[in-house]
């Protein structure tokens, strides 16, 4: 991976991050795998020079809005997505969220590895005021634009995952995170 030591601020203007659900139970044919992206969230990272440890001691922090989800796509079904549920999607999904009062997902780094074919970022999200371990697996697509991907369990922070048709349609617990960054865009922090 290329070492690109300095601290970034980064968002939208530079990166994406989306959230992946699939479905399951008996009327799953009928239901979406849906793609949904976060428009609101800023990160912070911190690579240190290669003489303080490199990017094995980087750090990284995020802040996501889930009350900014906005559904991208929607594949499988019985019948394309239209406009109106694409808007029920992301209201549902902006009520589940927010369940408790607190739409904001904040993730931190406690661990970088630094791997052949990329790396490995360990850390904790916090999501509805539960701190869970995530791990995230990254990857360097060219010097400095980097994509990454997790799994998060909803119920393992207090969300019920969405069900309807008394349950024979519903998602999978497990949801998949995936992000991107061009750090060489990214807005460095002046010292």
């Amino acid at each position: 991976m290329t070492e690109i030591a300095g601290e970034y601020r980064f968002g939208p203007e530079c990166g994406r991050l989306v959230l992946k659900t699939t479905r399951a139970g008996l009327a799953a044919k009928a239901g979406h795998d849906l793609t949904l992206e976060v428009t609101r969230w800023s990160a912070h990272a911190a690579v240190p020079g290669e003489d303080q440890g490199g990017l094995a001691s980087a750090t990284l922090s995020a802040e996501a809005d889930l009350g900014s989800l906005t559904t991208r796509e929607g594949t499988g079904g019985a019948m394309p997505l239209t406009q109106k549920d694409r808007d029920e999607i992301d209201s549902t999904a902006r009520r589940i969220l927010a369940g408790r009062g607190n739409a904001t997902a904040t993730f931190s780094s406690s661990q970088v590895s630094v791997l052949p074919d990329g790396g490995e970022i360990e850390g904790t999200i916090t999501i509805n005021d539960i701190a869970q371990p995530l791990r995230l697996r990254l990857t360097e697509q060219e010097p400095g634009h980097y994509q990454g991907t997790g799994t998060i369990v909803q119920s393992a922070h207090g969300i019920k995952p969405y069900s309807a048709f008394l349950g024979t349609l519903k998602l999978q617990d497990e949801v998949k995170l995936e992000f991107e960054a061009d750090l060489t865009r990214a807005r460095p922090v002046q010292e």
